[in-house]
C-alpha cells in the first residue's frame, strides 16, 4: 500500500527548465509587437512596458530570472542559428520578389555575398515588414532583459546590486526606451533606406545586439567594481551630455524633415539642393556633420566607465561602435555627395568636422 501523500510542494522553476519557462513569456510580447507594427511610437513603446510587466509577473510566480546569465552562451548560439535560418528564408523569398523590391547592394550575383547583405530591401508578408520589425524591437528589448537578469543575479550573489550595475542598467534602459519611443525615426536610416535585409542585419538584430551590448553588465557580474558617489555623479553627467546631444540632434533633424516651417527649426540656416531638399547648416548640424554620432559615442563611454579601467572588455562596445560609426559616416558621405552634389560640397566646406569637433 502506497504511503499517504502530504500536501503537494509548490512548483519549482530552478535550473535550465525554469529559464526556458521564463522565455515562454516572450511570445506574448512578440504577439503584442506584431499588433503594434502598424501603430504609432507610443504603442510601440508599450512593448517594452509589457515585457517588463510579464517578467515581473514571472518573477513573482517563481521564475528564475537570475538563472538567465548562466545560459547566455547556449542562448546566443540559438539566436545565431535562428538568424541563419531566418536569413535563408529571406534569401529564398527574394528569389521571387520583383526587381523593384530588391536592394541596390545585395544583388551582385554572388549567392554568399547576397545572402550576407540581403537581396530584398524591405521584405514583407502582407502589411508586415520584417526589417522594420527586427530593426529595434527584439534586439533592444532582449538587451535590457539580459541586463536586468544580470542585475538580479548580482543581487542574489552579493545581497544587492552594485552602484555600477545600477548605472549601466539605467543608462542603457534610457537609451532603449528612447529608441523605441522615437522608433519612426528609424525609417530614414541607412539600414532601412539602402541596405538589404540579409544575414548581416538579421544576425545583428537577433543575436549581436542583446549578447554583446550587455557586455558591461556581464563584466560587472563577475568583476564587481567599487564606485563612489563623486565618480558616479561625474559618469552620470557624461551620459547626460551625450544623451542631450544625441536626442537634440535627432529631434532637430526629424522636426525639420517633417515640417521645415516648425518654429523650432524655422530660423535655422540651410543650403538648397538640386533635389529640392535643404541641408541644415546651423544648430546641431552646423557643429559637426553627424552630431548624433557624437552623442552616441559619449554615451558609450559613460556605459563603460562604471566598469573601471582594469580590463578592455567593457570598452569593446565603445571601440566597436566607434569603428561602426566611422564606417557608416564614410558610406553616408559618399551617398550624400552623389545625391546632393555641389550642395553637399558646400555643406562640407561650411561644416568641416565629421563627428568630433576639431578632431575628426
Amino acid at each position: 500500500m502506497a504511503p499517504p501523500q502530504g500536501p503537494r510542494a509548490p512548483l519549482e522553476f530552478g535550473g535550465p527548465l525554469g529559464a526556458a519557462a521564463l522565455l515562454l513569456l516572450l511570445p506574448a510580447t512578440m504577439f503584442h509587437l506584431l499588433l503594434a507594427a502598424r501603430s504609432g511610437p507610443a504603442r510601440l513603446f508599450q512593448a517594452l512596458v509589457l515585457t517588463a510587466l510579464l517578467v515581473g509577473l514571472g518573477v513573482s510566480a517563481g521564475l528564475p530570472l537570475g538563472a538567465l546569465p548562466e545560459m547566455l552562451l547556449p542562448l546566443a548560439f540559438v539566436a545565431t542559428l535562428t538568424a541563419f535560418i531566418f536569413s535563408l528564408f529571406l534569401y529564398m523569398k527574394a528569389q521571387v520578389a520583383p526587381v523593384s523590391a530588391l536592394a541596390p547592394g545585395g544583388n551582385s550575383g554572388n549567392p554568399i555575398y547576397d545572402f550576407f547583405l540581403g537581396r530584398e530591401l524591405n521584405p514583407r508578408i502582407c502589411f508586415f515588414d520584417f526589417k522594420y520589425f527586427c530593426e529595434l524591437r527584439p534586439g533592444l528589448i532582449g538587451w535590457v532583459l539580459i541586463n536586468l537578469a544580470l542585475l538580479v543575479k548580482e543581487a542574489e550573489l552579493r545581497g544587492s546590486p552594485s552602484l555600477a550595475m545600477w548605472l549601466v542598467n539605467g543608462f542603457q534602459l534610457l537609451y532603449v526606451g528612447d529608441a523605441l519611443w522615437h522608433e519612426e525615426a528609424v525609417l530614414t536610416t541607412m539600414d532601412i533606406t539602402h541596405d538589404g535585409f540579409g544575414f548581416m542585419l538579421a544576425f545583428g538584430d537577433i543575436a549581436w545586439v542583446p549578447f554583446t551590448y550587455s557586455l558591461q553588465a556581464q563584466f560587472l557580474l563577475r568583476h564587481p567594481q567599487p564606485l563612489g558617489l563623486p565618480m558616479a555623479s561625474a559618469i552620470c553627467l557624461i551620459n547626460a551630455i551625450g544623451y542631450y546631444i544625441f536626442r537634440g540632434a535627432n529631434s532637430q533633424k526629424n522636426t525639420f524633415r517633417k515640417n521645415p516651417s516648425d518654429p523650432k527649426v524655422a530660423g535655422l540656416e540651410t543650403i538648397s539642393t538640386a533635389t529640392g531638399r535643404k541641408l541644415l547648416v546651423s544648430g546641431w548640424w552646423g557643429m559637426v556633420r553627424h552630431p548624433n554620432y557624437l552623442g552616441d559615442l559619449i554615451m558609450a563611454l559613460a556605459w563603460s566607465l562604471p566598469c573601471g579601467v582594469s580590463h578592455l572588455l567593457p570598452y569593446f562596445y565603445l571601440l566597436y561602435f566607434t569603428a561602426l560609426l566611422v564606417h557608416r559616416e564614410a558610406r553616408d558621405e559618399r551617398q550624400c555627395l552623389q545625391k546632393y552634389g555641389l550642395a553637399w560640397q558646400e555643406y562640407c566646406r561650411r561644416v568641416p568636422y565629421r563627428i568630433m569637433p576639431y578632431v575628426y
